[in-house]
This record gives C-alpha cells, sequence and structure tokens, in this order.
C-alpha cells in the first residue's frame, strides 16, 4: 500500500498580472478532484490576457496572530495589567524577538472577559505561514508577562482570539496571513466573448447571489461563490496548511460596471500561507515553487507575499468564471457533465 496520497494537480494559466508586487504572466498550480475547476479558472486567466493591465495585485498587509490566555484574580487587575502592558510593550518585543530572526512583534489586541485577559499578538514571520513561529514567540511573551506581573496565572498558549481555522469576525477585520486584493476591467465585448454575459448581469447576480443570498445564509465577513474551491487546489499544490481555508475563503468579492466595462474584484484578508517551513519541502512543492519563481534569494517575506498575490490572481479568475457560468441557465451542470462524467 502506497503510503502517498495522490491528489490530481494541473497547472492554469497564463494569465496577466501586474501591480508591483508580481507582473507579466504567471501560472499557478491546482491539487483538486474538483476537475472541472482546471477549466473554469482558466477562462477567468484568458480574460485576463486580453487585457491591457491584466489583474491588479495589491498586499494591503502582512501579519500571523496567536493570542494568549492569563488569568487575572479579578477584573480590576486584569485593566490595571493591561494598562501597563500598553503604557510599555517594549519588553513583550523584545521576549517575542529572542525566539527567531525572522519573527517580530508588531501589534497587540485585547479582550477582557470577567478576570480573564485575552491578548491577540500579530507578528512579522517573514516567509513562513508562520503557526509554530508565532507560537513560540507567544510562548516567549506569556512567559515574560508572567514574570513581569506576579497576579496572572496561565490559562492557554491559544485563546481562540487569534482565531486560528475559524471563521471570526477579529479575522475579517484585523487580517490573519496576507491581505490581498484583485482587481480586474474587463470590456463589455471580452464578456461577452468570453464569459458568455454581459457586464450588467454579471453584477445584478454578484449583488443577489454573493452579498444577499450570503446575508440571508448569516454569512461571516463574507460574500464570494466558491472562493475556498481555488484556495483548496492553492493550498494543497504549494505545501500549505489546507484547514486554514477555513478563514482564508473569508472573502469579498465585487463587481460594479463602469463606463460600460465590468470591474471585477476579490478581497482576501486572511491569505495564510509561506514558501517555507512544513510541507515545503516536498518535491512536488518545490518544483512547483520553482516554477512559480519563489525559490530564490529575495527579501525577507517577498516570496511570501508574492505567493500570496498569485493565489489571489486564481482566486479572482475562478470567481469571475463561476458568476458568468451562472448568469446562463444550464451552463454549469452542463460543464460538470462533460468534464466530470464524461457525458
Amino acid at each position: 500500500m502506497s503510503d502517498a496520497a495522490q491528489i490530481p494537480m494541473q497547472f492554469v494559466g497564463p494569465m496577466r498580472v501586474s501591480g508591483g508586487l508580481i507582473e507579466g504572466e504567471i501560472d499557478v498550480p491546482l491539487a483538486t478532484y474538483e476537475t472541472p475547476l482546471w477549466p473554469s479558472v482558466n477562462r477567468g486567466a484568458r480574460v485576463s490576457m486580453y487585457t491591457e493591465k491584466g489583474i491588479a495585485i495589491t498586499l494591503v498587509d502582512d501579519r500571523m496572530s496567536r493570542s494568549i490566555l492569563l488569568e487575572a484574580p479579578d477584573a480590576g487587575e486584569a485593566v490595571r495589567v493591561l494598562q501597563q502592558i500598553e503604557a510599555d510593550d517594549t519588553g513583550l518585543k523584545e521576549a517575542a524577538a529572542s525566539t527567531g530572526r525572522f519573527v517580530q512583534l508588531i501589534e497587540l489586541h485585547s479582550q477582557i472577559a470577567g478576570n480573564l485577559l485575552f491578548l491577540r499578538l500579530a507578528f512579522k514571520t517573514g516567509d513562513a505561514a508562520g503557526h509554530n513561529m508565532c507560537t513560540q514567540a507567544a510562548e516567549a511573551v506569556m512567559n515574560h508577562l508572567l514574570e513581569r506581573f506576579p497576579s496572572l496565572s496561565y490559562e492557554s498558549i491559544s485563546g481562540n482570539f487569534c482565531s486560528d481555522k475559524k471563521a471570526t469576525v477579529v479575522n475579517g477585520i484585523l487580517g490573519r496571513g496576507k491581505y490581498v486584493v484583485a482587481e480586474l476591467t474587463v470590456s463589455e465585448k471580452l464578456c461577452r466573448r468570453f464569459l458568455k454575459t454581459s457586464p450588467e448581469r454579471l453584477v445584478q447576480l454578484n449583488v443577489r447571489k454573493n452579498l444577499i443570498g450570503t446575508l440571508l445564509a448569516g454569512g461571516i465577513r463574507s460574500a464570494n461563490a466558491h472562493v475556498a474551491n481555488m484556495l483548496l487546489g492553492f493550498y494543497l499544490a504549494t505545501g500549505q496548511d489546507a484547514a486554514n481555508i477555513v478563514e482564508g475563503s473569508q472573502a469579498i468579492t465585487f463587481a460594479e460596471v463602469r463606463e460600460g466595462a465590468l470591474y471585477f474584484s476579490v478581497t482576501l484578508p486572511n491569505l495564510i500561507m509561506g514558501t517555507v517551513g512544513n510541507g515545503k519541502g516536498l518535491p512536488f512543492v518545490q518544483e512547483n515553487l520553482k516554477r512559480m519563481g519563489l525559490t530564490g534569494e529575495e527579501k525577507p517575506g517577498l516570496n511570501a507575499q508574492k505567493l500570496a498575490g498569485q493565489c489571489a490572481a486564481a482566486v479572482l479568475c475562478g470567481e469571475l468564471s463561476l458568476l458568468a457560468a451562472q448568469t446562463n441557465p444550464g451552463e454549469l451542470m452542463q460543464a460538470h457533465r462533460r468534464i466530470e462524467r464524461g457525458a
């Protein structure tokens, strides 16, 4: 019996990207059992190749978080401690930095519930996704606080205010991982030629399906068609912790008509990924990252940011293609029957 899991994988593209973080034409790998995903993303990629600037990628922010949970004797002491921490966090930053040369504490958020003190620590983590790096740094911060404030006691290294692998409001607002926006403008002519729809029809469906439909369903900081599909395929193909698609799929797909053309964007505030660390040493992952141009020496963190940009481009292509298909009765199921079932 083989001990290796075999997941079908294909590169999709080329797709045209711009924006400074990455420029030019790229191909990205997607590992998935849902075989219609490849031609669907490829259709979006093809559209980008016929536009002047292609998909514009903007990195908004880059951080990874871990929350620690401490117990104080009462709420008053928790407030007193928090005020002192906020007045001088030098010791916390030094404690975090002592655990590795690429980790840096950049921000702290807090919540008090009863006598419990929750501290959400945000870190820079270089080219690593940062799960273990942040936990190790958070542990050093916690030890520093327990020594500095004898009234506190340990409760947990993770207090769920992070929030890791859970769909939460705090992640959507503050971001966790790479915060990336992908944008594309498509003329009416290209919409009709490749997407078989009009800008007006696609915008209408996005409002009614992604915005109103998700609102009725009680979605948490999320309004998209199937972002999780592209994320899972991309995460598996590039050696990421695939469970992070839970918060990663908290994405907002937005569309409007601008001077007759379609403006289409996807906002992804929680792309947790890296180019070094667990999973990246597998031969097929190394081969994929090399083909994507992400194995060379760069400024620490830049390769991981470029990886997130390529992921966002693939997500936009998949969102655009599926929404277009769903504007036309029968198109989606016909494609699945033809590709998956060979009918």
